[in-house]
């Protein structure tokens, strides 16, 4: 029997969900520390930069692809161009689904970790014992290991539910939420002393500090942040109605996820200097700096715990999101249950999880070209898998899709921004595609 395709219940659903899957921890760990690695304001604006020209258009080329198949990601490229070999590009989203599950779920697992460290009040005063604590616990193998585990099953039991009561639902409790933490952990981080200097390194630009790189960490957060080339969107959007609004969808889910950003920064940055910290610490100001601060502030537990419940909602959100894009590609693909259809990829990226965690460790050595293995996922996902689909994904729609199609999907049906259609189709067809490929050949030094 032809099983009923989910579809989500209603705008506001649509909304929360791929903002859920969006806001994570591209917004809260990743770009608090981008944007102390390159000149404060000035990585912000080439930020904003990047997510308009190119952002936006990428998202909303995989929107129009599944808005028109009303397919997974495989399964959407075969109905467009049935008698073509496009289809590989699904099957490129599913592999780096499964890559970012793979280390993705430890860094869930470490945010269970202090999220438990936090309520229970063991906590540091010093960055040097915040750094040991952390080492430790990753040096334990098996415990991080095991949370992680964890975290992939509770991840599996919501995408079990389904697409309006699992992942709508969940979204739509957990992204009020989420936001409510971040807005009343902003307020107290306005109160400190460093507030103003923080505010000045966030918002005030030191164009000094942009170099390519700079560049190519811009465009890497815009992927990372937007779920930008791993079938995502092509999934959640094939779950709603013709009649929807795109753009106007888009725009404020970019906004959101810009708007969520800059508050983690706002959190974040005025503590750093408040305490004399180093804003430019890297991937350990989440895991090493911020236990540090919340220790040494007035009501430190309850703001740590509140961080850390943060963290773990954006976690689950983004993560309930790369799952259901590979279990809509099984349900569909293999004509199997939901049920079914989740144990396959659920073993997959346990397995997957439980070697990254372990790599992570002094214990064990698990290397794959040079790398340990979370680093391997890692690096192989953002580096090459999300940055190729998402070439050949807008390439597909500007230059393979019939442009009348994809001029109904885009103003369903002319209802909306027909005007603006052509230049849109512009920066498909010519724009983004160029201006991913010159950043694609300057990562390989072929330029």
């Amino acid at each position: 029997m032809k099983q009923q395709r989910g579809q989500f219940g209603s705008h506001l659903g649509v909304l929360m969900a791929i903002i859920g899957s969006a806001v994570g921890f591209g917004n809260i760990w990743r770009f608090p520390y981008l944007v102390g690695e390159n000149g404060g304001g000035a990585f912000l604006l080439l930020y904003l930069g990047i997510t308009l020209v190119i952002g936006l258009p990428l998202m909303l080329s995989e929107f129009i692809i599944g808005k028109t198949a009303k397919s997974n990601c495989v399964g959407s490229f075969k109905k467009l161009k049935p008698k073509s070999k496009w289809h590989f590009i699904g099957y490129i989203s599913i592999i780096t689904g499964f890559a970012i599950l793979g280390f993705y779920s430890v860094i869930g697992g470490w945010t269970i970790f202090f999220l438990v460290d936090s309520i229970t009040g063991a906590a540091t005063t010093s960055t040097e014992l915040s750094s040991q604590n952390f080492d430790t616990f990753i040096n334990s193998a098996w415990k991080p290991a095991a949370i992680s585990l964890g975290f992939v099953l509770t991840v599996a039991a919501i995408v079990l539910r389904g697409v309006e009561k699992g992942i709508e639902k969940t979204n739509k409790i957990l992204m009020p939420f989420l936001a409510i933490i971040l807005v009343a952990l902003a307020i107290n981080s306005l109160t400190l002393d460093g507030a103003k200097q923080g505010l000045t390194f966030l918002f005030n630009p030191d164009f000094s500090a942009i170099t390519f790189n700079t560049f190519l960490d811009a465009l890497g957060q815009v992927f990372f942040t937007l779920s930008i080339g791993m079938g995502v969107i092509i999934t959640y959007s094939s779950y709603v109605k013709n009649e929807y609004n795109m753009l106007k969808t888009q725009l404020i889910i970019i906004t959101s996820d810009t708007v969520i950003a800059l508050i983690a920064g706002i959190v974040i940055f005025p503590a750093v200097f408040t305490f004399g910290l180093n804003p430019s610490e890297g991937p350990t100001l989440a895991f090493v700096v911020l236990p540090t601060l919340f220790a040494q502030m007035s009501g430190g537990a309850i703001l740590a715990s509140l961080f850390f419940l943060m963290l773990f909602i954006a976690a689950i959100t983004s993560a309930i999101s790369i799952l259901e894009m590979i279990t809509a590609f099984m349900v569909e693909q293999y004509k199997i249950s939901r049920r079914k259809a989740i144990i396959f990829p659920t073993i997959i990226i346990a397995t997957l999880a439980v070697l990254s965690a372990l790599s992570q460790s002094d214990k064990y050595t698990i290397e794959v070209m040079g790398l340990n293995f979370f680093d391997f996922l890692d690096a192989l996902s953002a580096n090459y898998l999300m940055t190729i689909a998402a070439l050949l994904t807008i390439v597909f729609v500007g230059w393979k899709m019939d442009k009348s199609t994809v001029r109904n999907a885009f103003t369903s049906n002319g209802k909306y921004y027909t005007m603006l259609f052509p230049f849109i189709r512009f920066m498909i067809r010519y724009v983004v595609p160029l201006a991913i490929a010159v950043i694609m050949l300057s990562k390989l030094n072929i330029i």
